[in-house]
């Protein structure tokens, strides 16, 4: 039995859910969002939608939980956004950003410029004496992750010194140096 399929979703002032046969959209003050879907059914009265399986196979209670849990995920972003960080640690490591482009100096010989989807905005944050921060906020959870974890792959923290690109508040595990 999923649990999590089973609790309801709630759904808040000024955000229209639209279920066709195999796709639903979510469009609230932020923007829309479509999922496609199959193997459930969803119901929306009184502005809780509840999703419901259509069988007891094991295939149906995966997905069950999977599309309760992303269409919440499009609810919450279409209402209030998604919102994560980034910190650059090492010595001479800067961000900066002209529009959707961010332009990254990890170390190498050249600066990494990556380009940033629309729906996704971006913004650095560099005061003197911390670490610079890129803050990338979007309403798609899924996108907005992706792109965190692709500009965290350009030079990912090493054990060692703790050096590289890290989530704020990600605790990484550090390792002894060799021994004398």
């Amino acid at each position: 039995m999923s649990r999590i399929g089973n609790s309801p979703i709630n759904i808040p002032q000024g955000v229209t859910v639209d279920i066709q046969k195999d796709t639903i959209t979510v469009k609230g003050k932020l923007g829309e969002l479509t999922q496609n879907y199959d193997a459930v059914s969803f119901d929306l009265s009184d502005n809780v939608l509840t999703v419901a399986r259509e069988s007891e196979a094991k295939d149906h209670k995966a997905k069950h939980g999977l599309y309760r849990s992303l269409v919440n995920n499009m609810v919450v972003g279409v209402s209030e956004g998604f919102t994560k960080e980034l910190e650059l640690v090492g010595v001479g490591y800067r961000a900066s950003n002209q529009g959707q482009v961010l332009d990254l100096a990890l170390g190498f010989s050249h600066n990494i410029l990556f380009d940033i989807a629309p729906e996704v905005k971006v913004e650095t944050v560099t005061e003197k004496g911390k670490n610079p921060i890129v803050k990338l906020t979007s309403h798609d959870k899924q996108l907005l992750g992706w792109v965190a974890a692709k500009i965290r792959s350009f030079r990912k923290p090493e054990p060692y010194k703790g050096k590289g690109i890290k989530f704020v508040g990600e605790q990484i595990r550090r390792k002894a140096g060799k021994s004398a």
